[in-house]
């Protein structure tokens, strides 16, 4: 058992006692990370354990005779794998690992961090403390996406944080339907739309006005960017439904991209179908997570408390 981030208890498969092989991924060209990622190798091999680099990672680090494998392959023999560096470099990862179910920690050295929570100065007792056994799990579902065009799947992906249409580089707007569960619910005119996850409710959709979403809820949010009508607002729905894109007659070839990754243009007629991710990413939080103590951090919203505090007192 471990306790999930409201303080419940929930049954899981995932148990210390099997962290034998700890996979290390690590954000490139940053001397912190390599810093890091040492630290923790170090003290793996003082702990008897079996620290894994990915490929990638493995041309960072100064070692000769360290055990290697592919990102792709990296959730086979890893039992627990290490992400060292931003947000980013655990959504990457995610990817990667989330069909075979290997948990996930993120030790910070990006900007914010909501995913990678662990500060370095102390990743060496909060690592111990996750090995014993002490920590909290974290499910975050990801979202699948399938490009259609006359009815044949051109090109999918998967993202943790959300799928974007967007217009790419031009500064024309993008005209699409959307229908949900088999609904007609609009056509637009706008910038895009993000569809977001929870965990990606804090990222991008967040900039675009949408609402911020707590991890555990099994919702998808929608959130137009700057549409044509003042009366256009995000939607939440389950994470059961399925959402329908069309793309119709624009100027320029709308995009699609899956956490910011990789861009696709779309043809007028195109549909693209997005809907919830078999597998979940099993995160594992050093005891003490809080989600809202994350956000009162990493968005500020003790700033200004903390500067009227300041006054009063002097």
């Amino acid at each position: 058992m471990a306790a999930n981030p409201n303080g419940a208890l929930e049954l899981v498969k995932i148990s210390h006692k099997s962290f034998r092989n700890i996979g290390l991924i690590g954000r490139p060209e940053k001397a912190a990370v390599v810093e890091t990622l040492c630290l923790i190798y170090d003290h793996l091999l003082k702990l008897g354990l079996h620290p894994i680099f990915d490929v990638e990672t493995a041309k960072l680090v100064p070692y000769q005779n360290c055990q290697i494998v592919s990102r792709n392959l990296m959730g086979e023999v890893a039992d627990l794998v290490v992400v060292v560096g931003g947000d980013g470099s655990l959504l990457h990862a995610a990817r990667a690992l989330v069909k075979y179910n290997t948990p996930v920690i993120g030790v910070n050295r990006g900007r914010l961090g909501f995913l990678t929570d662990i500060n370095p100065v102390e990743v060496l007792q909060k690592l111990d403390l996750v090995l014993k056994g002490n920590f909290q799990l974290d499910r975050r579902f990801l979202l699948e996406m399938e490009v259609r065009t006359a009815g044949e799947t051109v090109y999918s992906a998967i993202a943790l944080n959300d799928i974007v249409l967007h217009s790419g580089k031009s500064v024309h707007m993008v005209d699409f339907e959307l229908s949900i569960d088999g609904q007609f619910v609009y056509r637009q005119h706008s910038d895009g739309l993000i569809v977001a996850t929870p965990t990606g409710s804090t990222a991008y959709a967040l900039s675009g006005g949408g609402p911020i979403i707590h991890p555990s809820m099994d919702a998808i949010v929608l959130v137009p960017m700057h549409p044509h009508t003042l009366s256009s607002r995000p939607i939440i729905v389950g994470d059961q439904s399925e959402i329908k894109i069309t793309v119709r007659k624009n100027r320029i070839l709308p995009m699609v991209s899956a956490d910011a990754q990789h861009s696709v243009a779309l043809n007028v007629g195109d549909v693209l179908y997005i809907r919830k991710h078999p597998f979940k990413l099993s995160l594992l939080h050093p005891p003490g997570y809080d989600f809202y103590m994350a956000c009162r951090t990493k968005l500020g919203w003790h700033q200004d408390f903390e500067a009227l505090q300041q006054q009063e007192e002097s």
